[in-house]
């Protein structure tokens, strides 16, 4: 599987995170079943499925795993001077608490099934500032998942998040 990784600053707006990178695990799930079926095992839940949402937004209180179950997108990930990613059915997205994005193009089947670890609960965040001195603090007590949502224990998130 290849990882490809990315780090963001704070932009003064979109905290991002200071100490995990971005994880994409470029084709890393044949179909939406067995992505699901595999997350849940490792711990991952409260599946949805939908699209990204077309204005920055991030969780301070929780990661998120966004699996591409249909069609293409570009997603700005790290605020407004972040970097565009494009991604394509069988590519999954591990996204640090504080991580910003922003889906900038779509094909009109794009779908990702999205989750969160060890039943984390997320909240959501656009980059105002009244709401960042909280985020900012929760960011930093987000505890790391227990699992890599793909592989487990021994999954590649442990050799990038530490």
């Amino acid at each position: 599987m290849n990882v490809k990784t990315y780090m963001f600053k704070d932009d003064g707006s979109i905290p991002n995170n200071p100490n995990l990178p971005l994880l994409i695990y470029e084709g890393a799930f044949p179909s939406t079943e067995q992505f699901e079926s595999t997350i849940l095992e490792h711990g991952w839940t409260g599946t949805w499925v939908d699209g990204v949402y077309d204005y920055h937004h991030y969780h301070s209180t929780s990661h998120e795993v966004l699996g591409v179950v249909s069609g293409t997108a570009e997603i700005l990930f790290g605020g407004e001077n972040g970097t565009a990613v494009s991604v394509k059915q069988g590519d999954v997205a591990v996204i640090p608490a504080g991580v910003g994005h922003k889906c900038i193009g779509k094909s009109s089947d794009f779908q990702v099934m999205g989750a969160y670890p060890d039943d984390q609960e997320m909240d959501m965040c656009t980059g105002k500032k009244e709401e960042r001195p909280q985020a900012l603090n929760r960011i930093q007590n987000v505890p790391l998942p227990e699992n890599d949502p793909l592989l487990g224990k021994g999954g590649p998130m442990f050799d990038y998040w530490k």
